[in-house]
């Protein structure tokens, strides 16, 4: 009973920032038209950003009710990382190139060590030991370790040959590129058609309806939620796509405000505005002892990043004419080797601790601090 109204107000505390956090929608408008500073419109549209990425997610699993688990899938597939997509294709448009390859390292680092640790720190207090799928897990690592070699291999070519003219760079990423999405529909394919006993997407439905009592609905009341979900998950789009124009627009200058370098606010602070809710999802659910679907979240958003997110966005630099290439900074290189190594490595055995949460945790305080003093 104590377990179940713990979870409860767990869940109450998240819904009620992020509803809360909506008043930041208007205010960042506010201040972009009546000329409050770029550091504050830069402050203001990224907690804005925050809920109506939370937003966009419960419309997606509300979809995903009602469409069933094939089609439901497919949708969180498309648009579990949506928020950080408009975000890099402004930012991309904006001709910050650099800015848009950290966010993808970033976003891969985060999950795998921020929210992975996070999810496991904070269940592993409350169950001494988690346990989810090994097969799946050992599956997401191979696929994980695909799509980071096959991202990092342009960079160490352009190392090792002494720097490859920028054109030929730009054919290499776009080849590159479409493997990796046709990577992805195999994934897809794999874990929504022919395996999937091995993903359980049906939690991803329980989870959305858990708190709802589970009544009789007509084939007319199901059409009308469909289209109200449809008419959220649209206009919830729209306004991330004018917060994040705002986000990026005052990115700069901001930033050299606050005294941060590109290359850390690419890597650091844009995923956790990015991914915000999404973390908060996971932590949850890590929290109520379902720490497959806590898996689920963080690798799959870490695979989802490296193999439809990053593709698409170098295909779209070349129609955007602002050419985005495969070749990141060294250290990012490092760094994403480094996360993807330990995450690997502590969820190989298909069980979980507070301990291991903890060193995870530690890897990305230590990598954060490296990104804060690596010089501009």
């Amino acid at each position: 009973m104590k377990r179940s109204l713990l979870s409860f107000t767990t869940m109450l505390t998240k819904e009620s920032i992020f509803t809360a956090l909506l008043v930041f929608v208007p205010i960042s408008i506010a201040a972009h038209f009546l000329g409050w500073g770029e550091l504050a419109v830069f402050i203001t549209s990224g907690l804005a950003i925050v809920p109506l990425a939370g937003w966009m997610g419960t419309a997606t699993e509300e979809l995903s009710v009602v469409l069933g688990a094939t089609i439901g899938g497919l949708l969180n597939a498309t648009f579990g990382n949506a928020t950080e997509l408009i975000i890099a294709l402004i930012a991309l448009k904006a001709g910050l190139v650099d800015v848009v390859q950290a966010t993808i390292t970033g976003s891969i680092i985060g999950n795998l060590l921020l929210v992975l640790g996070f999810s496991m720190l904070l269940g592993g207090l409350r169950y001494p030991e988690q346990v989810f799928h090994q097969t799946a897990a050992r599956v997401n690592a191979s696929s994980l370790n695909l799509a980071v070699i096959a991202i990092l291999l342009p960079t160490a070519a352009n190392l090792l040959a002494g720097g490859i003219p920028e054109p030929t760079m730009q054919r290499l990423s776009s080849a590159v590129a479409i493997v990796l999405i046709l990577v992805y529909g195999l994934m897809l394919l794999f874990s929504m058609r022919t395996h999937t006993h091995l993903y359980n997407l049906e939690l991803a439905a329980i989870e959305s309806c858990e708190s709802t009592e589970a009544t009789p609905t007509s084939a007319s009341h199901d059409q009308r939620h469909l289209w109200f979900w449809v008419g959220v998950l649209l206009g919830i789009t729209v306004l991330v796509a004018i917060e994040s124009e705002l986000l990026v627009g005052a990115l700069e200058a901001a930033t050299a405000q606050l005294g941060l370098t590109p290359l850390f606010t690419g890597v650091i602070l844009l995923p956790i505005i990015g991914n915000a809710a999404e973390h908060a999802t996971a932590v949850t659910v890590a929290m109520k002892n379902k720490m497959e679907l806590s898996m689920a979240v963080a690798v799959g958003s870490s695979l989802q990043i490296a193999l439809f997110v990053a593709p698409v966005l170098v295909l779209a630099g070349f129609v955007l004419g602002q050419p985005m290439d495969l070749s990141f900074n060294p250290f990012e290189l490092v760094a994403v080797g480094v996360a993807v190594l330990l995450s690997n490595s502590t969820i190989s055995d298909g069980k979980s601790n507070w301990l291991e949460g903890a060193l995870l945790l530690a890897t990305y305080l230590v990598l954060a601090i490296t990104f804060y003093f690596y010089p501009a």
